[in-house]
């Protein structure tokens, strides 16, 4: 490459890592992800660092924890001082573009800092929020965020709306310096709903089964049964959950169908494209759906990151400890750029280079609040009006947790309730809590040990620009005397 390289970045929205061909899901069809796998590298042991969209943005976009600024929220965005891997990279001579108007990260003013052109230029005829509380079938289909078939009627969404204006944006990049552009769409986002083919893509008898709760008892944290009792779910049938998981599929092909043209239009000899998501879904495992900001479960937090193009090597799958705060250092150094702050990823070149090669022993996730920021949390209309009501009721509910893995073990700790052990070779699914038990008592402490020592390292960083120890002062003397 005789410059440095083009970047796309293509994040998708509450996208589970099992839902992709590419990741081992025999069901979903999913050629485009399959084919950007096949030119790069696949991580299979990637996870993202909070369960809730702005929170996990904020620390892709910065390398830094949720909690080493206090990102943990979906209100508090990045902020004008603070870095963001897009604004570096235009800092650096970059060109930036952010197609569509997906925020969720950058607080008033960064944006405008920190890209080249933000928007659509072939504008949305359908809000991203449009009749967001209408046009579910019944309550409990509501409560499962789950509208259904829509109609192929010409109207344009975000998503659409999205990808014919990165179709134009690339149709005629900058030739003059190198560019980086920023798609993040909404899709498989709830409300779950999609159009012809896809809706119909799925056999709904095909579709397994979601895992069920566990048995009273055995372990699971609060929420999980608040939840379903506040949501009603016992009314969800097999068939319903079938039916949900079938559409969710079906959103999942229609984003791939988004990705092949952006893919088609685009040179990968000189442009890396990064694929991953924000966080994953329960998609009725566990007896659940959407998310939930303490929920540390693998379907919600394990990314189907992949790197891919530009000449990186092809066709290869790394089993490595990955974190999403691994992709700003990544993208920095494939661009020949240094970090201006301290942060806590990791380059992925070595495993490029390398797939089998060590990166980290531990991956962390986190999430939650404690019972005196109440006040700070969110609150919704109709349907998610029982998911806010109930961190309000009782904030014990979402209480402060982080789950840190290695490639055996999960350990969650939670603030306001006991830990929880999970063996992941042979409890893939996290759901046989093993906490506590005297075998595994060596365990318990060493995962505990790094949670404590992760916190420890991480909490705040220092800048790199120091202030004066005794700066001068303007100001007039007290009493107005000179001295």
């Amino acid at each position: 490459m005789s410059r440095r390289p083009n970047f796309v970045v293509f994040v998708a929205d509450q996208l589970r890592a099992d839902a992709l061909g590419a990741f081992g899901n025999p069901l979903v069809s999913t050629p485009n992800l399959d084919a950007l796998a096949a030119r790069g590298t696949r991580f299979t042991q990637a996870f993202a660092q909070h369960p809730v969209c702005s929170p996990s943005r904020a620390s892709f976009l910065t390398a830094w924890y949720p909690h080493t600024a206090g990102h943990r929220s979906l209100n508090n965005l990045l902020k004008p001082h603070e870095p963001n891997l897009l604004r570096i990279l235009k800092d650096a001579g970059y060109h930036v573009t952010w197609a569509g108007t997906r925020g969720h990260a950058l607080a008033q003013g960064v944006t405008e800092d920190s890209v080249h052109d933000y928007g659509f230029s072939v504008p949305p005829t359908l809000g991203l929020r449009d009749g967001l509380a209408e046009g579910y079938p019944d309550d409990v289909h509501a409560r499962l965020f789950y509208r259904g078939r829509v109609p192929d009627d010409g109207r344009v969404d975000f998503d659409e709306a999205l990808i014919r204006t990165a179709e134009q944006w690339l149709a005629n990049p900058p030739d003059d310096r190198p560019w980086l552009l920023f798609l993040p769409v909404f899709a498989p986002h709830c409300p779950f709903q999609v159009e012809e083919p896809w809706f119909s893509m799925y056999d709904r008898d095909e579709i397994p089964d979601p895992l069920p709760p566990v048995r009273p008892g055995e372990g699971e944290p609060e929420f999980m049964r608040a939840v379903r009792e506040r949501y009603g779910l016992d009314r969800v049938t097999p068939e319903m959950w079938r039916e949900v998981i079938a559409t969710y599929y079906g959103m999942v092909s229609r984003m791939d169908h988004h990705l092949g043209r952006v893919m088609s239009a685009i040179d990968h000899t000189d442009t890396v494209t990064l694929f991953f998501a924000d966080h994953g879904e329960y998609l009725g495992d566990h007896g659940l759906i959407e998310k939930w900001p303490s929920g540390m479960h693998e379907c919600l937090t394990r990314d189907p990151l992949i790197v891919s193009g530009g000449g990186l090597p092809e066709g290869q799958v790394s089993d490595a400890m990955v974190e999403l705060v691994d992709v700003l250092p990544t993208v920095l150094e494939l661009a020949g750029v240094e970090a201006p702050h301290r942060h806590f990823g990791r380059s992925l070149l070595p495993l490029l280079r390398e797939p089998d090669a060590e990166h980290r022993r531990y991956a962390f996730t986190e999430g939650g609040f404690t019972v005196e920021e109440e006040p700070q949390l969110e609150r919704a209309g109709y349907p998610y009006d029982a998911k806010a009501a109930l961190q309000h009721e009782n904030p014990r509910l979402v209480g402060r947790a982080v789950a840190v893995r290695d490639r055996q073990w999960t350990y969650v700790w939670r603030l306001y309730e006991p830990p929880e052990l999970y063996d992941r070779i042979r409890d893939p699914h996290e759901r046989t809590n093993l906490a506590g038990r005297g075998e595994h008592t060596e365990v318990q402490r060493r995962m505990h040990e790094a949670v404590l020592r992760w916190y420890a390292e991480t909490g705040a960083v220092i800048p790199l620009t120091e202030d004066p120890g005794s700066p001068k002062v303007d100001l007039p003397v007290p009493g107005g005397r000179d001295v």
